[in-house]
This record gives structure tokens, C-alpha cells and sequence, in this order.
């Protein structure tokens, strides 16, 4: 098994290393003459990055500082968006690359044409007049003028003109810079600018009219970490306090750190307001951030976490479970423990962190589990990848007689940033089909 995964770690290496020679070729190698300080500036700013990439990660998974992990989380974290994004650029650039070529040996074939067409006219020489001695004037060819011996002063210092393979490169090296850049810029903006909200309905059978119309804003994701801070989190909860909902629901990874070092950013969620309370269930990052802690933090704060529990609401049942990463500290998801003795002609809702866990749920009649987990891919095209990991990738689906309903998330893990799955809160609005 050691040697198994020896050898992945080599292949993935290896991959990782060809596809960062392969960027610094195309940018620096084939945009410029021969060796020199550009090169040397691609080399170090690709290996630089990487370094700090990976600093950041170990920084933040090793406890270090937390002054060190934010210094460190920034460069490192967004290194980690734009090189995929350069990657991807340069690769779409090969399919540029034989088009612009071809367009300019055309213009330049045609402009020889042009040039030779207008050699072949021949035009009239110049002549002058003289006077033949004893005749009238004659006219003889002029005595054209000696060429100069250079050019124009400031030539000999002008370099020459880029071949037409090197213009090439630096014309789609350039755009393929331009677009990650602005890929990711475009993409943390996103993130810093806070959730946007969405409105669901979702309509249960076994839910009285009285509670038709009722809202729960489902908010997952969070991230607080050394990047996402408290300035993050308060418009996070006024974003969900501006909605007035009924319920809030904070279905996991709220965090990325200890109690110790973000305490102070997850402050502001004192300040959220429903007329039936605020819930929280854990997700797999609160079990690499001290779980137990951040239970008793967030319950100090005014919210209630349900741990393999349940609460009987005027309307429906609310329950939530642990998240699977618990499973590794004994402290799984318990759905016989959290669903088992209920009363199933009312209806339920249940929290659970990762999309995966609604087939426990079907077989316990949830009529509708909220999720998150999944960032909704978060980087495209990162969301080929998390679609084969989970049922549901974003949004509203069903299984059998329970809903699924799985949200982007509010925040962003590692990168500050999202490619092709915005940021969101979800308002989800239940209808009673008795109303």
C-alpha cells in the first residue's frame, strides 16, 4: 500500500512539474530571443509560487502562527487559482496558435504579391536637358543618384523585427496572461463581495398550511480561515438577517482554523436573528479545527447545534447529524439516534453537511435534507470532479419521496475564489400542499 501510494505521489509530481515547464515555455521561453532576465523572472515567479503555496497549506494544517498563515494565505492560496487558470489559457492558446499563424503568412504572402506587381510596371526613367553643340537641346538619361551609405540616424540601434513565430507566441502568451488574470480577479471579487441571496420554493406533503410560505436561509460554507475574516462574516449574517427568515440553518464548514485563532471572526454570528433560532450541524473542516470546541463556541454565540438530535417544531421536525469526518473521532453521523423515534406522519426536515448522506435519509423518510460541501465545484472545471463525488452538485433534486437540496456555499476554500459557481445564501421557502 506504502509503495502504491509512493508511486501516485511520483506520477502526481511529476504531472504537476511538466504542466509548470510547459506554462514557463510558452510565457517566457517562446516570447523572447534567447536567455536573459525575463526567463529567469517566469522560472522564479512559477517555483515562487508553488513555495508559498505550499507553505500556506502545511502553515495552516500545522497550527502555525496565525499571523504567519494569513501573510502566507494570500499569495500562496490565489497562486494555487491562477496557475490552473494559466494552464488551461495557454492550452486553449495551441488551438489559436495555427489560425494567427496561417492569417499572418497569408498577409505577408499577399503584401509580396502586391510588391512584386508593382516592380514589374516599369516606370519612365528621369532624363535632363542638354545642349549639343551646334543643335537644339537634347534629352539623355539622367544619372541616377548614389544610394546613401546607412540609413537614417537611430537605425543601426533599432532592433529587428520579431519573426513571424516569435509575434505569434507573444501575441497568444499575452491574452492567455491576460484572461487568467482576469479569471481570477473577476472570480475572487466574487468571493470578497460577499453572498448573493437565492430563493427556492420546495413544496412537502406532509407540512400543514399554517406553515405555508415558511423561510429557512440555509447558509454553508463559510470558511472563516486567514483569509476570510470577520469583515466576511458580518456580511454574511447581514445578508441572512435582511432576508427575516423563520429558521437560519448553518449546515457546516463555518471554519478553517482553532476556536483560539478565530473566535473573534465568527463574533458577528451573535448577531443573527430568526424567529425560530439559529442551527448548526458540523462539516468535515470543523473536525480538522477542533470540532468539540467549535460546538461550544457557536452554542455560546446563540446558536443550536444538533448533534445526532432533533427539535419538534410547531410545524415539522427538525433534525441534523454529525458529518462522516467525525466517523475518525467517534463522533459519526447517528441517524437512528437523531430520526428514529420520530413521529413520521409530521414532517422533516434534516441537516446534514455532505449530499451524500440523503440516502440514510430516505431511508429514515426525511422529506427534504439541506446540504452543502460541494462549492458547487467552486473553480471550473473543478465541477466535472465534484459531480462524480457527489449525488447532487448544487441545487434542488429528489430522491425517492426526500428532497435534496444542496447550496454553493457563502465562502471558498483555499482561493478566495469562484469560477462558474457563485457564492450564495439560499431562502428556502416551504409550501404546503394543502394551501
Amino acid at each position: 500500500m506504502a509503495i502504491v501510494f509512493v508511486l501516485f505521489a511520483l506520477l502526481v509530481l511529476a504531472v504537476i512539474v511538466t504542466a509548470n515547464w510547459y506554462v514557463w515555455r510558452r510565457l517566457f521561453r517562446d516570447t523572447t530571443r534567447g536567455p536573459g532576465p525575463a526567463r529567469r523572472a517566469g522560472a522564479v515567479l512559477i517555483a515562487g509560487g508553488w513555495v508559498l503555496a505550499i507553505t500556506a497549506l502545511v502553515a495552516e494544517r500545522s497550527g502555525a502562527p496565525f499571523w504567519l498563515q494569513q501573510v502566507l494565505a494570500w499569495p500562496g492560496f490565489l497562486w494555487l487559482a491562477l496557475s490552473m487558470y494559466l494552464l488551461l489559457a495557454v492550452l486553449a492558446g495551441e488551438v489559436v496558435r495555427p489560425f494567427l499563424r496561417r492569417f499572418l503568412e497569408r498577409r505577408d504572402r499577399a503584401g509580396e504579391r502586391a510588391a512584386e506587381a508593382g516592380a514589374a510596371t516599369p516606370a519612365a526613367s528621369p532624363t535632363e536637358k542638354v545642349t549639343v553643340p551646334g543643335g537644339a537641346p537634347s534629352a539623355v538619361p539622367a544619372e541616377p543618384e548614389p544610394a546613401p551609405a546607412s540609413g537614417p540616424p537611430g537605425d543601426a540601434a533599432r532592433p529587428p523585427a520579431p519573426s513571424r513565430r516569435l509575434f505569434v507566441s507573444r501575441v497568444v502568451g499575452g491574452a492567455a496572461a491576460a484572461a487568467a488574470v482576469g479569471t481570477v480577479g473577476y472570480g475572487t471579487y466574487g468571493v470578497l463581495r460577499g453572498p448573493r441571496v437565492k430563493r427556492v420554493t420546495v413544496p412537502l406533503a406532509k407540512l400543514p398550511r399554517g406553515a405555508h410560505g415558511y423561510r429557512i436561509a440555509v447558509v454553508s460554507d463559510v470558511h472563516l480561515g486567514p483569509v476570510l475574516g470577520r469583515g466576511f462574516a458580518q456580511k454574511v449574517v447581514d445578508t441572512i438577517n435582511a432576508t427575516q427568515p423563520d429558521l437560519i440553518a448553518v449546515v457546516g464548514d463555518l471554519v478553517d482554523g482553532s476556536v483560539k485563532d478565530l473566535g473573534p471572526a465568527a463574533a458577528p454570528l451573535a448577531q443573527l436573528r430568526a424567529r425560530h433560532g439559529s442551527y448548526f450541524v458540523t462539516g468535515n473542516h470543523e473536525y480538522f479545527s477542533g470540532a468539540e470546541q467549535w460546538v461550544e463556541e457557536v452554542r455560546r454565540l446563540g446558536l443550536n447545534p444538533l448533534e445526532n438530535a432533533r427539535r419538534e417544531l410547531p410545524f415539522f421536525d427538525l433534525a441534523g447529524v454529525n458529518d462522516l469526518a467525525g466517523e475518525e473521532e467517534g463522533q459519526g453521523p447517528d441517524f437512528a439516534r437523531a430520526l428514529g423515534d420520530r413521529d413520521r406522519a409530521r414532517a422533516c426536515v434534516l441537516l446534514a453537511h455532505q449530499p451524500v448522506q440523503i440516502h440514510d435519509a430516505v431511508e429514515h423518510g426525511v422529506d427534504l435534507q439541506l446540504s452543502g460541501h460541494t462549492h458547487g465545484g467552486q473553480l471550473w472545471p473543478g465541477n466535472l470532479l465534484a459531480s462524480t463525488a457527489n449525488p447532487t452538485l448544487a441545487g434542488l433534486e429528489r430522491y425517492g419521496d426526500t428532497q435534496l437540496y444542496v447550496s454553493r456555499g457563502a465562502g471558498a476554500w483555499g482561493p478566495p475564489t469562484r469560477v462558474g459557481a457563485p457564492s450564495d445564501i439560499t431562502v428556502i421557502e416551504l409550501a404546503s400542499r394543502q394551501a
